[in-house]
C-alpha cells in the first residue's frame, strides 16, 4: 500500500521495521457453501439486523455469496495440514499456509475445492529497531488556508480545519443539523495508535461513537497500541474528530468501527484479502460507508506486484471484494492513491472499482496536488470520480496535535464523513444514487479529466437537488428559481432514453425545444439563455414513460 498508506509524518516515537522471511500461501477457492443448516431465508443467522435492514430499504437480496464458508470444508483442510489465515464468504475462498507439496496434491484433489494458486508471500517479521516511514506523505506544521467565510456564521468552530469543509460547501449541511448522527462508518486501516487517549476525540467516546474495533492482521490485537502505525488515527480525526477551534471533523457524529487490515510494516498480497475480510465484516454490523485510505500497485515481492493492466475494476482480490460491498448497499469511499508524480502514476485497487467511490486530492484553492494519482482505469473510465482538499488537510496526531497532513489518505475521509452527512438527510436513495448527486454537482462535471475526474463537489447543492426527487419513478427540480440567465434542472430517470426538453411561456407558445440523451439516474441538465424576457414559464421534460413539468421564473 505505499501508494496509499501514505503519510511521511516523522514519528516521534518510531515504529520498528521488521526483518522479513517469506512463505508461500495458497489462496483454495470452494465449488459451493454446501451447509443445509443454513439458508438465504433465514439471514439473521449470519447477518445482523442492521445489515439485513440495509437490504431491505434499498431491495436488495440476500444472495448465496452473503453464506458464511462451510465449517466442514475448513475442518477438511486443517486435517490436511493447512493452516486457515483468512477466509473470505464473498470469494468463497480461504488463504492457506501448507508445510509440503504433498499437502498441496491432497487439497487440489478434493471433491469441494475449485481451485487452489499461489497467492503471494506472507512476510513473517522480526524487530530491527530501524525506524518505519513511509516514503509518499508528508505531515508539516500548518498554515492557516485561504478561506471563503468565516467560520463565526457555522454550528460549530471550525478552527483551521474549516477550509476543507467548506470546499466543498459542507458548512450549510452541518447548520440543517446533518452531522452523520445514526451513520456508521467502517474505517478499514493500518492502525488506530492513540485513539483511546486523544482528547480529539472525547465527543466519540463520550456519545459511544466508537462502536467497535477489530484487527485482521493480528487477530485478537490491540487496534490502539502505541506500537502500531497510526495512519488509521489521522484518518479518523478528518471524519470524526471534534476540537473546538482547532478540527472538526465532516461528520463528527457518525458512528464508527476501526478495522485494522493493512500492515504497515511491509507491501504483500495477504492484505488485499484482510481488507475484503474486514469489508465483509463491516457489511455483516451494517455500516453504511467503507472509508478506505489504502491502496495497491506494487509489493514487497516483485512477482505479486499488479500492472496497469489490472487497474481495469475486475482483476484484483480487493477490487473484487470493494464492488460486492457496494452491491450490498455499502458506499465505498477509496483514495486515489499518491502516485501521480511517480512513475505508476496511475490509480491503484480498489480505487480502479466501478462502484468505488474514488478520491483525489487539491491544494488549499482548489488546485491539483501533484501527488494525487491520475486515471483513468485501464478499460478507459473516468478516475477519480471526484476530488477534495488533501494537501495541508488539517488532521490530528499522536505525537504533533493539530498538523496539516498531505495525501489522497486525507482528501478520501473528508469526502466519505460529508456523504454520511448527506446520506443522513437523504436515506432514501441508494449508495449509487448518492454518489450520483454529489458527482453531478462537480465544477468540471461537463467536462471531466483524468486528474481531477469530475472536480470539486458541492454538498449543499446535492442536497437540494434530491429534494424532491422520487426515488423509484423519478421527478424533477430546477434551480436556481427565480433564475435570470443559467437554468438547472434535476432528473431522475429509470433507464436511459432520449428527453425532450421545451420551454413554453404563459401564453403556451413554445420558446426552446431541445433533445437530449440522458442515461438512467439522476442527471443534473444546463441551459444557458434559453429565455431572455423575464417572466413565468414553463418546463417539460418530455421522458418514454410520461412528461415531467415544473415552473421557471426568469428574474430581471
Amino acid at each position: 500500500m505505499k501508494t496509499i498508506l501514505f503519510l511521511l509524518l516523522t514519528l516521534l516515537t518510531a515504529v520498528p521495521v521488521l526483518a522479513q522471511e517469506a512463505s508461500v500461501l495458497y489462496k483454495v477457492t470452494f465449488r459451493d457453501k454446501d451447509q443445509p443448516g443454513i439458508s438465504i431465508n433465514r439471514p439473521e443467522e449470519f447477518l445482523s439486523r442492521r445489515a439485513i435492514e440495509r437490504r431491505q430499504r434499498y431491495h436488495l437480496p440476500v444472495t448465496v455469496d452473503d453464506l458464511p464458508i462451510s465449517p466442514a470444508y475448513i475442518r477438511s483442510l486443517e486435517n490436511a495440514g493447512a493452516r486457515i489465515l483468512a477466509r473470505s464468504r464473498w470469494l468463497n475462498a480461504v488463504i492457506v499456509e501448507l508445510a509440503s507439496r504433498k499437502d498441496f496434491d491432497q487439497i487440489r484433489q478434493m471433491r469441494f475445492v475449485e481451485n487452489i494458486e499461489e497467492a503471494g508471500e506472507l512476510s513473517v517479521r522480526k524487530e530491527s529497531g530501524k525506524p518505519f516511514f513511509i516514503a509518499e506523505e508528508t505531515g508539516i506544521p500548518f498554515r492557516k488556508p485561504a478561506v471563503k467565510g468565516s467560520a463565526a456564521s457555522s454550528s460549530f468552530d471550525y478552527g483551521p480545519s474549516l477550509n476543507q469543509i467548506e470546499m466543498i460547501n459542507g458548512v450549510p449541511l452541518h447548520n440543517e443539523g446533518y452531522t452523520g448522527e445514526g451513520m456508521v462508518i467502517a474505517v478499514l486501516d493500518a492502525g488506530f495508535r492513540a485513539v483511546d487517549t486523544m482528547a480529539v476525540f472525547d465527543s466519540l467516546w463520550k456519545h459511544n461513537r466508537i462502536l467497535g474495533t477489530r484487527d485482521f492482521v493480528n487477530p485478537g490485537g490491540n487496534v490502539f497500541d502505541l506500537s502500531i502505525h497510526p495512519h488509521g488515527t489521522m484518518v479518523l480525526s478528518i471524519m470524526g474528530g471534534n476540537l473546538d477551534g482547532q478540527l472538526v471533523g465532516t461528520a463528527p457524529d457518525a458512528g464508527y468501527y476501526l478495522l485494522r487490515t493493512e500492515d504497515g510494516t511491509a507491501e504483500y498480497k495477504m492484505e488485499e484479502y484482510y481488507w475484503v475480510m474486514g469489508a465483509e465484516y463491516a457489511d455483516s454490523l451494517g455500516a453504511d460507508i467503507i472509508n478506505s485510505s489504502l491502496g495497491y500497485t506494487t509489493f514487497n515481492d516483485s512477482l505479486d506486484s499488479h500492472t496497469y493492466q489490472d487497474m481495469d475494476g475486475n482483476s484484483t482480490p480487493i477490487t473484487i471484494g470493494a464492488d460486492k460491498a457496494a452491491e450490498r448497499g455499502i458506499l465505498v469511499c477509496n483514495s486515489a492513491g499518491n502516485s501521480g508524480n511517480s512513475s505508476w502514476k496511475y490509480i491503484g485497487a480498489p480505487a480502479d472499482g466501478d462502484s468505488v467511490f474514488t478520491i483525489g486530492a487539491v491544494d488549499a484553492l482548489g488546485r491539483w496536488a501533484t501527488f494525487s494519482s491520475l486515471g483513468p482505469s485501464y478499460d478507459g473510465r473516468i478516475k477519480p470520480d471526484i476530488v477534495a482538499q488533501g494537501q495541508q488537510t488539517i488532521i490530528a496526531t499522536p505525537w504533533g496535535g493539530i498538523t496539516g497532513g498531505n495525501g489522497t489518505s486525507f482528501s478520501c475521509p473528508v469526502i466519505a464523513g460529508m456523504t454520511a452527512c448527506l446520506w443522513q438527510a437523504k436515506p432514501a436513495f441508494s449508495n449509487m444514487q448518492i454518489i450520483s448527486a454529489i458527482v453531478r454537482t462537480a465544477n468540471q462535471y461537463s467536462s471531466p479529466d483524468d486528474t481531477l475526474g469530475y472536480g470539486i463537489p458541492d454538498y449543499m447543492m446535492a442536497f437540494h437537488s434530491l429534494d424532491t426527487l422520487d426515488v423509484e419513478t423519478g421527478s424533477l427540480k430546477i434551480f436556481p428559481n427565480p433564475s435570470n440567465q443559467l437554468i438547472q434542472f434535476w432528473i431522475n430517470l429509470p433507464e436511459k432514453q432520449n428527453v425532450n426538453v421545451m420551454i413554453f411561456d404563459i401564453t403556451g407558445k413554445m420558446v426552446f425545444s431541445e433533445s437530449k440523451y440522458l442515461p438512467d439516474g439522476v442527471s443534473l441538465l444546463s441551459l444557458e439563455n434559453a429565455t431572455d424576457v423575464p417572466g413565468l414559464y414553463i418546463l417539460q421534460l418530455q421522458t418514454r414513460t410520461g412528461s415531467f413539468y415544473g415552473k421557471i421564473i426568469h428574474s430581471q
